[in-house]
Order: C-alpha cells, then sequence, then structure tokens
C-alpha cells in the first residue's frame, strides 16, 4: 500500500526534466547545451559565462538633431562640471552610461535585472554593451562581467538610477555575495537635473529625447511591457520578443548620454547658453548650490529678461527668478539691491502667498535692522501677519507677531517724552 508521501515524490520526479529546463535548469556558464534557446536573433556571444551584445554609433550617426561625434565633444569639454552634478565627487573620465530592465517595474523582493546596459565614448563613437541574463542560473556570471565592465568607469550615469537602478542592482549583488563595485564610485543622475531645466508634464526619456532632441522613435516598446516580454522569453525560449528591448535599452543610453551632453555644456557656457527662462533659472539653482554667487546672479538676470511678460503681470518664471535673485544678493550681503527684487515680487499681481510673506518679511527685518525705519517695518511686518495667516505653519504666525510687538514697543519707545528729552543736547535723567 503506498502512501500519501510515496504518491507525492511520485508525482514531483515524474514531472522533473531529464535535462533541465532550458531557461533555469543548471549547465555550466558559457557553454550553453541542446536546450538553450535560440539567440542569434540578437546578435550577441557568450563571454565568460555571460550574454553579450554589442553595438557601435559612429562619429557621424544622429541622434535627432545631435551628432554622435559633437555630443563626445561637448562632454569630454564639460567633464569638470559634472562635480555640480555629482554630488561633489570628482567625476573624470570615461563616463559610463547605464540601465537596466528588470522583471518588475517596482524593484523590490523577487525582482530580478535580466538586462545590463552600459554604453561610453570611445574615439568620438559611441559604444553600447549589454548583458543579458539568459537563465536565471546565470544571475552571477553576469553580475560579475557587468562589475568588471564598470569598474573602469570615472562616473556612473543614469536615469533615476540613484532611486531604482543602482538600489536593484546593489541588492543583486549582495544576494549573490557580490562586492557591490559602485560604492565609491561617483554617479550622476540626470533625472533630478532634468527635471529643474526642463519641467514637463512628462519627463520620461523617452519624451525628453523627443522634445529637447528632436528624435522620435518608431515602433519602440512600450516600457510596461517588457517584463511580460522577457517572461515570455523564459516560457518558450523565443528570443524574438527580447529584440526590441534590446534597441529600447540602447536608445535610453544614446538619448541619456545626449542629455547629459547638453547639461553639462549648458552649465559650462553659463546663462547667455540658456534657451528660456526656465534653463536660466535652473542654471542659477545649480551654480548656488555650488557657492557660485556672481554666476548664480547673472543666470537670475538672464531668466528676468528672457521673461516676455510686463513688470507687474503673473508669470511663474518671472517670481522664481526675482526670488533667487533676492535670496543670492542677501547671502552676499547686498542687502539694498536685495531689498529692490523683493519690492519688485510684491508689486507682481497675484503673486503667490507664500512668496508676499516671504518678501515682507525679508523687507520688515531689512528696514528695522538695516535702515531704521521702523514704521516702514511695522507696515511690512502688518502684511506678513495678513500673508503668514493664509499660508504658513503656527510656529511662523509666531514668530511674525513676535516682530510686530517688538516694532510696535519700539515705536512707542522712540515717540515717548522721556525718550524725545532723552535726545536733547546735554539731557540727562
Amino acid at each position: 500500500m503506498t502512501t500519501l508521501a510515496d504518491r507525492i515524490r511520485g508525482v514531483v520526479s515524474a514531472g522533473k526534466p531529464n535535462h533541465g529546463s532550458p531557461i533555469t535548469g543548471r549547465h555550466q556558464p558559457g557553454i550553453p547545451s541542446a536546450l538553450s534557446p535560440d539567440l542569434s536573433v540578437l546578435g550577441g556571444s557568450w563571454t565568460d559565462g555571460c550574454f553579450v551584445v554589442e553595438r557601435a554609433w559612429k562619429p557621424g550617426a544622429s541622434h535627432g538633431r545631435e551628432r554622435v561625434a559633437e555630443v563626445a565633444e561637448r562632454l569630454e569639454a564639460a567633464v569638470d562640471d559634472s562635480l555640480l552634478f555629482s554630488g561633489g565627487s570628482a567625476a573624470r573620465p570615461p563616463f559610463v552610461f547605464f540601465d537596466l530592465e528588470t522583471t518588475g517595474l517596482h524593484g523590490g523582493a523577487g525582482t530580478h535585472v535580466f538586462l545590463i546596459g552600459c554604453g561610453w565614448f570611445e574615439r568620438r563613437q559611441f559604444l553600447t554593451r549589454q548583458f543579458v541574463m539568459t537563465r536565471f542560473a546565470d544571475e552571477r556570471p553576469m553580475l560579475q562581467a557587468v562589475g568588471r565592465a564598470l569598474n573602469r568607469a570615472g562616473a556612473l550615469v543614469s536615469f533615476n538610477g540613484k532611486s531604482f537602478d543602482a538600489p536593484v542592482l546593489e541588492t543583486r549583488f549582495l544576494f549573490h555575495r557580490l562586492e557591490w563595485f559602485a560604492g565609491e564610485t561617483p554617479h550622476i543622475d540626470v533625472l533630478h537635473p532634468a527635471r529643474q531645466f526642463w519641467k514637463r508634464d512628462d519627463c520620461s526619456l523617452v519624451a525628453l529625447e523627443k522634445q529637447l532632441l528632436g528624435h522620435r522613435r518608431v515602433g519602440d516598446v512600450p516600457g510596461f511591457e517588457i517584463p511580460a516580454r522577457y517572461f515570455e522569453f523564459v516560457r518558450t525560449g523565443d528570443a524574438t520578443a527580447l529584440r526590441p528591448v534590446l534597441e529600447h535599452n540602447r536608445l535610453d543610453l544614446l538619448s541619456l548620454a545626449t542629455l547629459t551632453a547638453r547639461l553639462l555644456h549648458l552649465t559650462r557656457s553659463g546663462p547667455d547658453a540658456a534657451r528660456d527662462a526656465r534653463e536660466s533659472i535652473a542654471l542659477g539653482r545649480v551654480y548656488g548650490r555650488a557657492g557660485f554667487d556672481e554666476r548664480a546672479c547673472a543666470a537670475y538676470v538672464r531668466a528676468l529678461s528672457l521673461s516676455r511678460a510686463p513688470a507687474t503681470a503673473f508669470d511663474a518664471a518671472r517670481i522664481d527668478a526675482l526670488r533667487g535673485l533676492a535670496l543670492t544678493l542677501r547671502r552676499m550681503r547686498r542687502f539694498q539691491e536685495a531689498a529692490q527684487r523683493w519690492q519688485e515680487l510684491l508689486d507682481i499681481r497675484g503673486c503667490p502667498a507664500p512668496i508676499v510673506a516671504e518678501a515682507t518679511e525679508a523687507l520688515a527685518i531689512h528696514n528695522e535692522h538695516r535702515l531704521r525705519d521702523l514704521d516702514t517695518a511695522r507696515s511690512f511686518a502688518l502684511k506678513s501677519l495678513e500673508s503668514v495667516e493664509v499660508c504658513c505653519a503656527p510656529s511662523r504666525k509666531e514668530a511674525v507677531r513676535h516682530r510686530l510687538g517688538r516694532l510696535e514697543r519700539k515705536i512707542e519707545e522712540t515717540r515717548s517724552p522721556q525718550c524725545t528729552l532723552s535726545r536733547l543736547p546735554g539731557f540727562s535723567s
């Protein structure tokens, strides 16, 4: 009589393949088994236990309105300015651009990286090397190969890589007890400055390349379809579904490199190279964070010149530029010029309440402590109180009330008879 355990063992044994699954089965790394999927459609080769696909864009090739050689030259000329975007770490050539394709769109446990694309410029060509995980058992040799390739980088460049790509990749390295290679390497995440310089409703890489570079993809696979295509490959062994995924990844790498070169070229060239007020404002913020206050002022002034709205009409870019200029001038201790810019903000119709609160507070402080004009300071403090009541936290409201009370006491003291007599020559109490 067979037991339940015997029957279960029989079912499991009957379901075991004799030679291993073509996707998940064990095999010697780098030596595809007879049951391995046909990868020839991808145009790559096996190297060090990993399937690798290499491509190159020639110097004369175009990507939208940009030529590859010109992108390489811009990037090379602006290497020193990369310090402004790498978190203070000294970036150096070569810049290696990287982008992942994963089995899940949000990371987390169970998310595998099945494609790691790397790109760099060499002799004015843009070269890409893509590492493909054709079997889950190949993940460790793939990561080792990627580690060797990226260790040569003087700086890593990604698009949302600090929030997604790098953490996901680091998790897989740690899972296999491999040393994480990128811990000390400068990392430039282009997404965050891109949002400042080219703020759009859609700030994806595909949208930016269309709007800024003039490149329109034809037949591109949507990002949300990519995990399903990989699972189709896992299920069927047909690599045809992966061809557009690799092309999508290669275009992402080239667009990332082109946007990075554009960003660094703008930073190097200064505000005169800005095409609109938004770019110049973003440039001012970058310079300001780096401590280049004179350059920041020039960028904000350039933004004001690019604003087409009348001085008193509502214009978001003009408001941002005036506020940035006022804060920078105050930091440089050019208080009177800063006060003029704060007043220009108050003259704009419909200026947002938080900006009004900030400007009236700054002018109240300026008139009280520098001009010693207590009556004017009090009027600005009253306006500030009106604004903070609408938009600010209780602590901010209390601070304004405290300032207003102090000003009223000072004004009362200056108007008291005792104070008036004390100002007469030879008077002593």
